[in-house]
């Protein structure tokens, strides 16, 4: 995978998962994409602990699809491309969903990777890979709870990116 372009595409509440998506683009010299909801999250929207919470009434529905505020241009140009979100009930959030049918993958290497103030990956693979078609090259996701820019390349090294 060497010498292809490459993008980070991140969807993030909190700025957790931004900070490691900018310092994961900066270690692979990739070009940086925020997934930002076209309807944003509010404090109230993000209360887990509710049952009627926009976060919780859109993870209790597998087919919630989020709608996304712009489009990420020239993604056809990209080989490689790191999708990264937060764990929300043990998954990624719908919206990285949205992002995945959005565009066409055909051929590209998709890696995830996450945050979490505390569980792991759970399904996220299971289910984001259903999002994609057959011929993305899947990456197991890879969850980070401290990205320092040494562990961000020595996995990058792992990868071959």
């Amino acid at each position: 995978m060497q010498n292809e372009c490459c993008l980070v595409a991140y969807f993030s509440c909190s700025g957790r998962t931004e900070k490691v998506a900018r310092a994961l683009a900066a270690a692979a010299g990739a070009d940086l994409y925020r997934i930002r909801p076209a309807q944003p999250y509010t404090a109230a929207d993000l209360d887990w602990t509710k049952r009627d919470s926009r976060s919780s009434v859109e993870m209790a529905d597998p087919s919630s699809r989020p709608a996304v505020a712009d489009r990420c241009e020239g993604m056809d140009a990209y080989r490689v491309v790191f999708v990264g979100f937060p764990i929300w009930w043990y998954v990624a959030p719908r919206i990285v969903q949205t992002f995945l049918e959005s565009y066409d993958f055909s051929g590209k290497t998709v890696i995830p990777f996450c945050t979490s103030g505390g569980s792991g990956v759970g399904r996220t693979d299971a289910v984001l890979h259903a999002s994609c078609p057959p011929s993305v090259r899947w990456k197991p996701a890879r969850l980070w709870k401290n990205a320092d820019e040494g562990a961000l390349r020595a996995w990058l090294k792992e990868l071959g990116v």
